[in-house]
């Protein structure tokens, strides 16, 4: 139980590094909670609240992967290396695919309903 307890604790320490050095991560953190509050706002239904619950953890996860890359990749490489920039560069474009996706799925969901309530006023 020990360990379990420190490594609860170790990832809570990561969750604040990113928070606090991650202008990415606080952004879709912010994204994140108008997401929340607007389906609640809007009653979305279980199942759309379980893509958008997927969405938000898939785009975090995504940031913090990305994040741990990097600063890796600055740990190993700290002079400008061409291939260390790709590896930094693909793992920016993941959190990339994450995000449109998440757009996507977002406006899937909340489009109609906003559209419903701006013709309902």
């Amino acid at each position: 139980m020990k360990k379990f307890v420190l490594g609860v604790g170790y990832a809570v320490k990561g969750l604040r590094f990113a928070f606090t050095t991650q202008q990415n991560f606080r952004i879709q953190v912010s994204v994140a909670l108008l997401a929340v509050a607007l389906g609640f706002y809007l009653n979305i239904s279980t199942a759309e609240w379980h893509w958008i619950s997927l969405c938000i953890a898939l785009v975090l996860v995504m940031e913090l992967f990305n994040t741990g890359i990097e600063a890796l990749v600055d740990l190993v490489s700290p002079d400008y290396n061409k291939l260390a920039g790709h590896v930094k560069d693909v793992s920016a474009a993941a959190v990339l695919i994450m995000a449109i996706f998440t757009l996507v799925t977002g406006a899937i969901i909340f489009l109609p309903k906003l559209l419903l309530l701006f013709h309902a006023a």
